[in-house]
């Protein structure tokens, strides 16, 4: 059985791009089937593929895997020679406790600027809760460059996992037009230069759905 993801809007859907970007992190073969998360029947279709009615979703010969986190972890162990993970006992733990916070947390940024990669406009008033989140974000990216900036312009050198997790983050930032410290603005460079990311962003950009 090939890989199969199922991922929604790509304008929209965060979560969907950090499993499709593990995806192509891993370089290797895969269906994509995208369902729209916002139509009548979003949700019966959903439910065709996923046990939580929520993307994204890897198909495979091991069974569904039905969570962002999950799924990266599943691809890294399959595929160990793509080092998805960054290299080295330390790197790791740190990209993993990153990853973590990202996908536990920020919940005002998400609540407050919800991924719109067509968007191109400040919030009239940010939130306190919001500029905390940001601030935070930045602070990790800098510890995360201080460490790694030696062995590559992304969060720990090579594009790892961990740049999948905050490439939505970056997205957001630049939707919403938030001014951002010199090394936090040349790692949303950093992201919207990477290929995959492109590829993924262009495709959000001609989608006509609007959500709402």
């Amino acid at each position: 059985m090939s890989l199969i993801l199922v991922i929604g809007n790509k304008n929209y859907s965060s979560w969907s791009l950090r499993g499709w970007l593990a995806l192509e992190l891993a370089g290797v073969p895969y269906e994509e089937v995208l369902v729209s998360l916002y139509g009548p029947e979003s949700r019966q279709r959903l439910l065709q593929h996923s046990p939580s009615g929520k993307v994204p979703v890897l198909k495979c010969e091991d069974g569904v895997i039905w969570d962002s986190l999950a799924i990266a972890e599943y691809l890294a162990e399959r595929f160990p020679e793509a080092h998805l993970w960054p290299r080295g006992q330390a790197a790791r733990a740190l990209a993993r406790s990153v990853c973590a916070e990202m996908h536990s947390g920020f919940v005002a940024l998400r609540s407050h600027m919800p991924m719109d990669l067509r968007r191109d406009q400040a919030l009239a008033r940010v939130p306190a809760e919001v500029e905390a989140d940001i601030a935070r974000i930045c602070a990790l990216w800098q510890e995360c460059r201080e460490r790694f900036a030696q062995d590559g312009d992304f969060l720990f050198g090579h594009a790892s996992i961990a740049d999948a997790f905050f490439a939505p983050v970056a997205a957001r930032l630049r939707s919403y037009r938030v001014a951002l410290p010199a090394e936090a603005a040349a790692y949303v460079e950093t992201i919207y230069r990477w290929p995959a990311f492109q590829r993924w962003y262009q495709a959000g950009l001609q989608e006509t759905e609007v959500l709402g």
